[in-house]
């Protein structure tokens, strides 16, 4: 291994960014960033189709120049069926641990038409927030409408994280 090599892979911070979509689907709860809002659609997806959680994961693991969430998580795969996309974000945060890595802070934009996200944005915060085990302060959540993009049956998550490394690893 070069000494440039060895010296970027030991940098105090990095960023990471993710990206992800479904279509609503009729019949099946709506669930955005761990939490279930009450709408008549929720998101299609192989597992529970969390948008913000799937985004988030692959930010993660993108931070740490690891594999997408589709490659360890397949959607081939039926063990991945309706799977609760909290066991994506745990595995990701664990290998994000393993590099020497902890969150420092994350940056979301929801991208749909409906339901409305401001009355539910606050929960949706805090549970993010419990789950990277950051504080909700470090956790930046909006929500955007996708005008003239004739996007409105489904939506859009963007996420950017912020990782640093730890003094020691776990």
């Amino acid at each position: 291994m070069t000494k440039a090599k060895a010296k970027r892979s030991d940098l105090a911070t990095r960023i990471g960014f993710g990206w992800d979509s479904h279509a609503f689907k009729t019949g099946i709860p709506l669930l955005i960033g761990g939490v279930q809002l009450d709408y008549d659609k929720g998101l299609g997806g192989h597992s529970d189709g969390d948008v913000l959680l799937h985004a988030i994961t692959d930010a993660l693991l993108g931070g740490i120049a690891g594999p997408d969430i589709g490659t360890l998580f397949p959607p081939s795969d039926p063990q991945w069926k309706g799977a609760d996309s909290v066991v994506f974000l745990q595995e990701a945060l664990r290998r994000v641990a393993s590099a020497g890595y902890a969150v420092a802070n994350l940056d979301s934009t929801l991208i749909l038409n409906a339901p409305r996200i401001g009355p539910r944005a606050e929960e949706i915060r805090s549970r993010v927030a419990g789950l990277l085990g950051i504080p909700e302060d470090c956790v930046g959540l909006k929500a955007k409408t996708p005008e003239g993009l004739n996007n409105d049956n489904a939506a859009v998550a963007h996420v950017v994280v912020l990782l640093q490394k730890m003094k020691t690893k776990p």
